[in-house]
């Protein structure tokens, strides 16, 4: 009689460890596809900064689409979506990560002007 005792103590002790383990669909990791807590309050941030939009040099010829999500898209010359990749504004300050690893950085002087690698890109 013991051991049957023994053993559902033991099935009990299995089974609460597993349930304080298990994952809800609340939770904040990205299980099946949902996205981080951390993730979702940087994209809020990223939908409330005021320089999402496009960014365009004088001459036209780079573009940067910030998106409200945290991504971007450059076009350079003819060739549209040159990169692609994701970005955080903190301050005035951007800092780039391009899907291949590339990184790079800007500065916003005004609500209209951004400085990045060596160039000038305006509000579009």
């Amino acid at each position: 009689m013991q051991n049957i005792a023994m053993r559902s103590v033991l099935h009990f002790c299995a089974a609460a460890t597993l349930a304080s383990t298990a994952v809800s669909p609340a939770a904040g990791d990205s299980v099946g596809g949902r996205q981080s807590t951390r993730q979702q309050a940087s994209e809020n941030t990223m939908q409330q900064h005021p320089y999402v939009g496009m960014w365009v040099t004088d001459d036209g010829r780079v573009r940067h689409q910030l998106l409200p999500n945290g991504r971007y898209d450059e076009a350079r010359g003819n060739r549209e979506s040159a990169y692609r990749g994701r970005y955080e504004v903190v301050g005035s300050h951007i800092e780039y990560w391009d899907d291949t690893g590339f990184t790079a950085d800007g500065d916003f002087v005004d609500g209209n002007t951004l400085h990045h690698g060596g160039m000038v890109l305006r509000r579009k």
